[in-house]
């Protein structure tokens, strides 16, 4: 048995998430990435977690480097993560036409105010900071901030380039990751189409490996968004969990 956190995204569950923690926690799953909640919502959401037996391992946040006050934003998040007992915040960055030093200025200043909460931010595989290995290496080399760590998506790294093998796009950069997100894909150059793990292009066993490799125990979040033009049911999202989460079993990580 692998001895990574297994969670999942609760937007797996689109568009009925109101099913997400019931179910997850009827499958034997014990841990959730969910929206930071607003300070007033706290409370419920705590509540909500606890009545299910889960924890939050990783709050998507935010972290709009394009903004000057991103160290005040950033602190602002501080005492939600920590209510909720929660040590990654996921992000989505992009500087756009901030300048590349400014970025990583400003990447490096929202570091230190999460380190000073016990908090590690952990940037998804996207655009413009993070899309590939190469352009996540020089990202993580500027900013050079052990508060600043990378969420490797094992199917994004398709979706946003050509000729690509998330194996070897993960393996120069393992260092740096702090948490995966599990997610499988046709392989196309934005493709969307996002199955249920083990019926796509991706390697799992091969990132596990890697992961075991490099000594990684951080979380193992399942993403699933689906494949263009399908239509949702409720009983499509959960059966697409079940069987991602029966995939993992048979891979011993689960």
């Amino acid at each position: 048995m692998g001895k990574n956190i297994i969670a999942c995204r609760w937007r797996s569950y689109a568009p009925f998430e109101a099913l997400a923690f019931k179910h997850l926690a009827g499958l034997g799953v014990r841990h959730v990435e969910i929206k930071l909640p607003d300070q007033d919502e706290v409370d419920g959401v705590k509540a909500e977690l606890e009545r299910y037996g889960l924890t939050a391992s990783t709050l998507h946040g935010d972290c709009d480097i394009r903004r000057a006050d991103i160290a005040e934003r950033i602190e602002r998040q501080m005492p939600i993560l920590a209510a909720l007992g929660t040590r990654l915040l996921f992000v989505s960055v992009r500087a756009d036409e901030t300048p590349l030093e400014t970025a990583y200025a400003r990447l490096r200043a929202a570091g230190e105010v999460a380190a000073a909460g016990g908090v590690t931010i952990v940037m998804e595989t996207h655009p413009d900071l993070a899309s590939n290995v190469e352009v996540t290496l020089a990202t993580m080399e500027a900013v050079d901030h052990p508060n600043v760590r990378v969420n490797y998506d094992t199917a994004n790294v398709y979706f946003y380039n050509h000729n690509v093998d998330s194996v070897e796009q993960l393996r120069p950069i393992v260092p740096y990751v702090a948490a995966v997100h599990l997610k499988d894909t046709g392989g196309g150059y934005r493709e969307w189409n996002f199955p249920a793990l083990g019926r796509g292009v991706v390697d799992f066993a091969g990132v596990f490996k890697v992961l075991d490799e490099a000594g990684f125990d951080g979380p193992c979040t399942l993403e699933l968004e689906g494949v263009e033009g399908e239509i949702k049911t409720e009983r499509l999202v959960c059966d697409r969990v079940a069987e991602s989460l029966g995939y993992l079993r048979g891979l011993g990580r689960f």
